[in-house]
């Protein structure tokens, strides 16, 4: 019997725009700890990890685990204020998304998510856009080593029934792309994220979609209609 087909994707920058809440929540979380402001630019450049390991790279290696930790959770309240009391309404979904969701599904593959988000902000994206019957398999922060670590695109074939060579990552960090490498599935990048086509291609996607349209044929391409 045929493995099945798995698509998975990562959340954000790749199915919806979250650029702002975290750029703001992390401007602030450093601004109310007393710390030197990081740039837009660092910010982005770790988007895709474990946000313990995103808070890591903005600091000195010599901060300890515990302040990391600290910062972590008041990253976290920001965000949840900057979603709720200045009520900046849900992440946007990029232009395309639940078109492609909706052919692939209906093409007869599953689908999946692997996020460096916590398993309730994942919910909380999934609901507010009424996609959380989309998906067969869900994988967060909570439950893995940060990308690239392999784990999470492990966990969602076995739970899916598939095979790494029957699945295809699409993600828009040269993170997602190491981890679909170093799990040995497919890797598709998106030029719409955090990271340039140029990193994405050099991580080793083995194409990189200019938009939601073109994902479709390209899955086909490369997997096969199931």
């Amino acid at each position: 019997m045929a493995a099945n087909k798995l698509v998975i994707f990562d959340c954000d920058g790749t199915l919806v725009d979250s650029q702002y809440v975290i750029l703001a929540a992390m401007h602030a979380t450093f601004s109310e700890a007393g710390l030197a402001p990081v740039t837009d630019a660092q910010v982005r450049e770790g988007v895709g990890l474990s946000l313990y390991n995103v808070i890591e790279r903005l600091l000195p290696s010599e901060t300890p685990q515990d302040d990391i930790i600290e910062l972590e959770a008041l990253y976290k309240r920001n965000f949840l204020e900057l979603r709720t009391k200045q009520a900046t309404g849900p992440d946007p979904l990029f232009k395309g998304t639940r078109e492609a969701l909706k052919a692939l599904d209906d093409a007869g593959y599953l689908l999946g998510v692997a996020t460096g988000n916590s398993k309730r902000g994942l919910d909380r994206v999934l609901a507010e856009h009424d996609l959380g019957d989309m998906f067969v398999t869900l994988q967060t922060a909570d439950g893995h080593p940060s990308k690239p670590h392999p784990s999470m695109i492990h966990t969602a074939v076995a739970e899916a029934g598939s095979r790494v060579e029957d699945c295809v990552m699409i993600g828009d960090t040269s993170y997602d792309i190491t981890m679909a490498v170093r799990a040995g599935s497919h890797a598709l990048g998106v030029n719409w994220g955090y990271h340039s086509p140029d990193d994405l291609t050099r991580a080793g996607a083995r194409d990189v979609a200019i938009d939601f349209a073109q994902i479709p044929s390209l899955i086909d391409a490369w997997l096969g209609r199931p």
